[in-house]
């Protein structure tokens, strides 16, 4: 376990540790790097391995930070571009449309694996050194400097550590034991790619389908067909859901779906095992007391996993990678830290908390759903304005701003 650190310098940090490289990681190095702190980033997985996973999207203030540290092209083009949301009821009533905010980058969609592919080539474009096969185990503060050691019995040192693996850390809790675990939100999440299915270009809009049992997704680009379903299970058995095979999910998916208007049952008769993603859990953690400690920080996952129906999560690691290497940069680094915290913990909670009422309309029940379907159309006219969620996708870091 990590020692109790001594009191530390106050002096900058100038070399940092990154323990994890799928989103977080390599924007926290590029940012660090910009800072003028030279950062080695430390990843479990082989390049292009590690991080397989359904469509996953960038929304605008994920790319303002990501054009911070000059990745936002290579994100952009490793998607497409889908800057409308379309809301329906299972009988095919369109319950709210919502386009990207004017005058801001356009949200991006590409599979998970892409984007860390793309993050990661990046990152090592400007020089940043990539350690791959190095799980984190623990830590060593001591009160100058912070000696990671890893699960290969290698060790390394450096200022400052940065957890960003993900949402079951490592790092977390070596900084805090009472660190609480991830909260199942009682739904499944299933998806994949699938080519050929029949159904329409949908002219770069994500379409989202409150069904009579279970949530359906899907956006069409050309000919190829991104989706997702997420099936409320009460109860959380993870022994059962591996042991679950395609067939079988197929199966309940068609089920969950037979009586709904839409094309998921269209788009899964073409779902082979190649293009179905692993099944599992939708999980939040709403709310991480400590997100330091000493020479020790937590972003992305680590320190606010919100569940994917916020459509945010890659956009909040990334806001907080830059936020945290500006605070590096002008402050010691436990002042660094605090200032971090501050400056990020209300947003993002507010936005794991609109996230968990999301997936409580998913997982609602015959009598709820139909309220749901009533209130929505009015909800969304009154709450879903853009001067209502500016706040989430207008939201920029200043870089030269002093921290």
């Amino acid at each position: 376990m990590m020692s109790t650190p001594q009191p530390s310098s106050p002096r900058r940090a100038r070399t940092a540790i990154v323990a994890g490289g799928g989103v977080a990681g390599p924007v926290a190095a590029m940012a660090l790097r910009k800072a003028g702190i030279e950062a080695v980033v430390y990843e479990p997985y082989a390049p292009g391995t590690g991080s397989r996973g359904g469509a996953i999207t960038l929304a605008s203030n994920g790319q303002n930070a990501l054009a911070t540290v000059g990745a936002d092209k290579a994100v952009r083009d490793a998607g497409w571009v889908t800057p409308r949301m379309i809301i329906q009821s299972g009988t095919g009533k369109v319950l709210a449309s919502m386009d990207d905010l004017p005058g801001l980058p356009p949200r991006v969609t590409l599979p998970r694996g892409a984007l860390v592919d793309a993050l990661q080539r990046t990152a090592a474009d400007q020089g940043i050194e990539f350690r791959f096969g190095k799980r984190f185990a623990d830590a060593v503060d001591t009160g100058h400097s912070v000696i990671a050691q890893f699960d290969d019995h290698t060790t390394a040192e450096a200022d400052v550590l940065i957890g960003c693996d993900g949402i079951r850390s490592t790092v977390r809790s070596r900084i805090d034991p009472a660190a609480p675990v991830p909260r199942y939100t009682g739904l499944i999440g299933l998806g994949g790619y699938v080519d050929g299915t029949g159904v329409p270009d949908t002219g770069g809009a994500w379409h989202f389908v409150f069904g009579r049992r279970a949530f359906f997704g899907y956006v069409v680009h050309g000919d190829h067909a991104s989706w997702f379903a997420n099936m409320p299970v009460k109860r959380l058995d993870r022994d059962a859901l591996r042991a679950t095979g395609f067939d079988e999910w197929m199966r309940r998916m068609r089920e969950a779906f037979a009586d709904d208007a839409g094309p998921a049952l269209q788009i899964l008769d073409h779902v082979t095992p190649e293009g179905f993603t692993t099944p599992s859990p939708l999980e939040d953690v709403p709310h991480v007391p400590v997100w330091s400690k000493g020479r020790i920080a937590l972003i992305g996952d680590a320190a606010h996993a919100t569940s994917p129906s916020s459509g945010q999560g890659a956009s909040l690691a990334a806001e907080s990678a830059v936020e945290l290497a500006r605070c590096l940069r002008d402050l010691p680094v436990e002042e660094a830290f605090a200032a971090y915290t501050r400056r990020r913990r209300g947003r993002v909670e507010r936005i794991i908390a609109a996230a968990a009422r999301t997936n409580q309309s998913k997982a609602a029940g015959p009598i709820a759903a139909r309220i749901r379907d009533a209130v929505m159309p009015f909800v969304m006219e009154r709450f879903a304005t853009p001067e209502k969620s500016a706040w989430q996708y207008e939201y920029r870091i200043d870089w030269d701003a002093a921290a």
